[in-house]
């Protein structure tokens, strides 16, 4: 069994975890699971993500809007985002970005007003972000590129190569997902072998998107192991080496002290 495992992204704060948050979480560190990052989407679910790392003490949090849930944004949630960031264990602003994939989702005007107060106040508090790119890719890129300062993933990447290449060479990190054991992922795949070992992390994304062979399940930390494994595979390294260069990587990008 792989040890020492650092699933970057899932939230145990999603409703799909209401029967046996408890249970589950607990079993992690049996499972090789060292580290999680639990990032909001919203305020709620902002304030559970650091209720959640208080209590674990394996668990972080990322405080953030999402796209998909920033209709009713105003300037006053940055005012509690703020707030929540100086909360203990707190990691990052995110989970934040662009969505164009549902046309039921926010204006995209709005969804970039968001983004940009929500860089804004990453750069004020010197933590890195955590952004979710949806078929927004030119939009996020840009939006990227007017905040020089601030660090930042780009979560269960979904761009080109060259994108990820390009995001390289502003300085942000690119997290790969169970999307990689998929046998459609040719793009995913493709990305993955562009980028540098030292420059990737990995996550589940929990509940979503299990890897193979739970594809179609609840998906949870205790699978980022079979991400790690095809990773490794794709990196000519073994899963043991994957695993302590991910969770390097995560450490490193999110100022967690080993």
């Amino acid at each position: 069994m792989l040890t020492g495992l650092f699933d970057t992204h899932a939230h145990y704060d999603a409703r799909q975890f209401d029967p046996d948050r408890d249970q589950v979480l607990a079993a992690l560190p049996g499972q090789g699971v060292e580290l999680v990052v639990n990032p909001g989407c919203d305020l709620a679910s902002s304030r559970q993500a650091v209720e959640l790392a208080g209590r674990w003490p394996f668990v972080y949090a990322a405080v953030g809007v999402h796209p998909e849930e920033c209709a009713g944004w105003t300037q006053g949630d940055v005012e509690e985002l703020r707030a929540l960031a100086a909360r203990p264990k707190v990691v990052a602003v995110g989970e934040i970005g662009l969505d164009y994939y549902w046309r039921s989702n926010p204006p995209r005007e709005l969804q970039k007003q968001a983004f940009r107060a929500q860089m804004a106040l990453a750069r004020e508090l010197d933590l890195p972000v955590i952004v979710h790119d949806r078929e927004a890719h030119g939009d996020s890129l840009d939006i990227v590129r007017a905040f020089p300062g601030v660090r930042g993933v780009f979560h269960c990447f979904s761009g080109s190569a060259e994108m990820a290449r390009e995001l390289m060479g502003l300085g942000w990190m690119i997290s790969f997902t169970g999307v990689l054991t998929y046998k459609n992922a040719r793009k995913a795949v493709e990305a993955a072998q562009a980028v540098p070992l030292d420059r990737i992390m990995i996550e589940t994304d929990s509940p979503y998107m299990a890897p193979v062979p739970h594809r179609g399940e609840r998906n949870q930390s205790g699978y980022v192991g079979l991400i790690c494994e095809r990773l490794g595979a794709l990196k000519g390294v073994t899963a043991d080496e994957c695993s302590a260069i991910t969770r390097e990587n995560g450490r490193r990008f999110f100022r967690i002290q080993g």
